[in-house]
């Protein structure tokens, strides 16, 4: 999940880009339609016959808070011929292209907050007089704007379990004007609704996980939408992804295996070990959010002092965000194995592996054998069930509860 700033490229948790949006454009005033009459080959120079055309700016000059997404310029009765937009200041240029019919402009890039732009812009009416207009502008601050960090990525293929999550920089407080501006649709035809855990983050998901196969869409919409008081998005983009295959594995603690299902179909049934009794996992539905071929792992930034600090843990998922990870286990007891017999972990659930990654061991076939959206469901364990917003896991939640706290 994916935070950018120059267009708010991606913007969630663990995993988060953002598009230019569709050009919208709405007549202002000041210097951004002042019109400079030139020699028309019939009146001559400071004939009263002017152009005809009219130049639109679509940020005010002078003003504050612009769009980094719809800025642009566009023309009536009339055809660009020229527009130059720079960094206030620098002079850098900002690249953009002239429509094919010359009725507008647009920047090529998302544009950067909180930043001074000088917008000129020439055109010729019909009959080759030739009109100007100028703006000199600043876009939204990032005080004065909210940005979602988001996941999965556009063009990602992940598991049936993947929700929909964006995490907010800011609190949102009109979470249904917010709400109402993000849309998650599946061509599965599955009813898809948005769940709030706190005023900082809204997840998506269906009632049951996404048919293997489909297609979904997320469309933000929440460029100048208000989500609370002094605050705007900038964010105007189509997000679409692929639901891969099924496959969801479920770990017995009684039994300390894991039985890997695919498609409706077994796998494998693997031997794991789970958590100690001092340490246990914990049971419920969770969603792979986090991929590591090797990963350090360090008790003291999960509150267990000094118990453990390996640099290189092997095959590593992450299943919640307070530190759950299915991994590989290099350092077991080579004459007492505790895999299939015992848990033995801090709370993570451990794989048979080898230091480096390296060989046919049960982690590293698990791992290329798994992608981000995976679930891994716990059971049998003396633990409780892992909270809704402890990593990607709102399947733990009922629906009626789900579709309860919707602002939608």
């Amino acid at each position: 999940m994916t935070t950018p700033d120059i267009a708010a490229r991606r913007a969630l948790g663990t995993c988060a880009a953002l598009l230019v949006g569709a050009l919208t454009l709405t007549a202002c005033g000041g210097n951004a339609n002042a019109k400079d009459a030139e020699n028309d080959g019939k009146g001559g120079k400071g004939s009263a016959q002017t152009a005809t055309a009219d130049i639109v700016i679509s940020a005010k000059d002078g003003s504050t808070g612009a769009s980094i997404n719809a800025t642009g310029v566009k023309v009536g009765d009339g055809r660009l011929t020229e527009v130059r937009m720079t960094v206030a200041g620098t002079g850098q240029a900002v690249p953009g292209v002239i429509s094919g019919d010359g009725g507008s402009w647009k920047p090529k890039e998302q544009l950067e907050r909180g930043t001074k732009y000088e917008i000129a812009a020439t055109a010729k009416d019909a009959d080759g007089r030739t009109t100007s207009a100028r703006s000199a502008f600043t876009t939204v601050s990032k005080a004065n704007s909210f940005i979602g960090t988001y996941t999965p990525d556009n063009g990602t293929t992940v598991g049936v379990g993947m929700p929909v999550s964006f995490t907010f920089d800011k609190a949102i407080s009109d979470k249904k004007a917010v709400q109402s501006h993000i849309t998650v649709t599946s061509s599965s035809g599955q009813e898809v609704a948005g769940h709030w855990f706190g005023s900082q983050r809204i997840d998506f998901r269906p009632q049951e996980y996404w048919k293997a196969g489909s297609k979904v869409t997320m469309k933000i919409d929440l460029d100048g939408v208000k989500g609370a008081n002094g605050i705007q998005g900038v964010q105007k983009k189509t997000v679409t992804f692929t639901v891969g295959r099924s496959q969801v594995s479920t770990v017995d603690v009684n039994t300390q295996t894991m039985t890997v299902v695919r498609d409706g179909k077994t796998l494998r049934t693997v031997p794991i070990s789970a958590g100690s009794p001092e340490f246990t996992t914990y049971n419920g539905q969770m969603v792979i959010s986090e991929k590591y071929t090797q990963i350090r792992m360090d008790s003291r930034t999960v509150d267990l002092a000094n118990a453990y600090d390996i640099p290189d843990v092997p095959h590593a998922m992450r299943l919640t965000q307070s530190g759950t990870f299915i991994h590989g286990n290099y350092w077991y007891n080579k004459g007492n194995p505790p895999f299939g017999r015992q848990g033995t972990s801090h709370g993570c659930v451990g794989l048979q592996d080898v230091r480096g990654a390296q060989g046919g061991t049960p982690a590293k076939w698990f791992y290329d054998n798994s992608m981000i959206g995976d679930v891994v469901i716990v059971k049998n364990s003396p633990d409780k069930t892992v909270t809704p917003d402890n990593g990607l896991n709102g399947w733990n939640m009922p629906w009626s509860q789900w579709v309860a706290a919707s602002a939608g």
